[in-house]
């Protein structure tokens, strides 16, 4: 099956029908079932290779994100299981979320150097933190990084515009079992597993404490981002800023939240 046929788009199913194919694939192992399926939900695929790519560097060619997604939403048909109480619309996404990360991480695009700064501004910001109470300033973490405020805001343009520095990247479940995309505790996942359930619900607790100590610009940014949809560009119109002045302001709450999540 050519990636060019998967996200070409197919005639949406009823959730009838699709309950059939459920149980062809996985009470008979119907390969054409299994075929349908993943054509059905190929436009998954499209719109998180899509929203990814908004926050990569251009030489990141979207229809490879496309090919590594389809991986994952293979991945995740195949071990689906309709019996739990979770659309699999929200299992999916995580999945394709997580392949295309696993293979851009295997590519190692992204520079030492920047990886080992974006960890060192993650620990100056906590450690301010600590000190002061509050979410420092620039002024602040360039003075605690022996920069120049300048350099500072070179360094977070650098950040973000050379690795993917997102809420959609993958962290562990801290009740254990299979990963989960920190974005994803934010809704509602009605997982089945309690213990599973609790480390989720202690996550997104701790994921939304951290949004709110946020500085105001920031936290909007967060909001429109991760909750309305909206991109870059749109975020930097509602503002009245360039989208270069978005995604840095994305990129220093994103490494507070990293920071903050981590310390804790």
């Amino acid at each position: 099956m050519s990636t060019n046929n998967v996200t070409s788009g197919s005639t949406k199913l009823s959730d009838r029908e699709l309950q059939s194919l459920w149980r062809r694939f996985k009470e008979y192992t119907d390969q054409n079932a299994r075929d349908q399926l993943i054509l059905n939900y190929a436009p998954l695929v499209k719109y998180v290779a899509g929203r990814m790519s908004a926050a990569l560097p251009s030489h990141v060619d979207e229809a490879d994100l496309i090919s590594y997604g389809l991986l994952g939403l293979i991945n995740a048909v195949e071990r689906f299981d309709p019996k739990r109480r979770i659309k699999f619309e929200t299992y999916a996404v995580t999945r394709i979320k997580g392949a295309i990360i696993d293979e851009l991480r295997s590519m190692d695009w992204v520079p030492r150097s920047v990886r080992a700064r974006a960890r060192e501004i993650e620990r100056t910001s906590v450690e301010l933190e600590h000190k002061l109470h509050r979410a420092p300033t620039d002024d602040e973490m360039a003075r605690a990084l022996g920069m120049t405020v300048g350099e500072f805001q070179d360094s977070i343009t650098q950040i973000a515009n050379s690795s993917l520095v997102a809420l959609d990247e993958m962290w562990s479940n801290p009740a254990g079992g299979e990963g989960m995309s920190l974005i994803d505790t934010i809704g509602d996942s009605n997982a089945s597993d309690p213990a599973a359930a609790i480390g989720e619900t202690e996550t997104r607790i701790a994921l939304a404490d951290a949004i709110a100590g946020l500085p105001e610009r920031e936290k909007i940014v967060v909001s429109l981002y991760y909750y309305e949809g909206l991109t870059l560009r749109e975020i930097g119109e509602v503002l009245g800023v360039t989208e270069s002045r978005v995604s840095q302001l994305h990129t220093k709450a994103v490494l507070r939240l990293r920071g903050r999540l981590s310390d804790d």
